[in-house]
């Protein structure tokens, strides 16, 4: 992943909602040197998702219909 790439992301985890961003900046900036061009791929398209559905899979209250943005919130919310 390129710098600019890099930086692009983490500045779309930043959501402004503060219980989004107290999950999605940190779990970036742990995995994303990590993270293979399919990965980033599912990360970008599900940050295309409103701030309602990610805080909505976030919390547990439901579930994304797609199964690899549902391994992805799994991932998420696992210390």
């Amino acid at each position: 992943m390129s710098e600019a790439q890099r930086k692009r992301l983490r500045w779309r985890c930043r959501r402004g909602m503060r219980e989004l961003d107290v999950l999605l900046e940190p779990w970036f900036d742990r995995h994303a040197a990590n993270m293979d061009a399919a990965e980033l791929d599912v990360l970008e398209r599900f940050l295309d998702s409103s701030d309602m559905d990610l805080y909505a899979w976030m919390t547990g209250r439901s579930r994304p219909d797609e199964a690899a943005f549902a391994a992805l919130v799994d991932r998420i919310r696992t210390p």
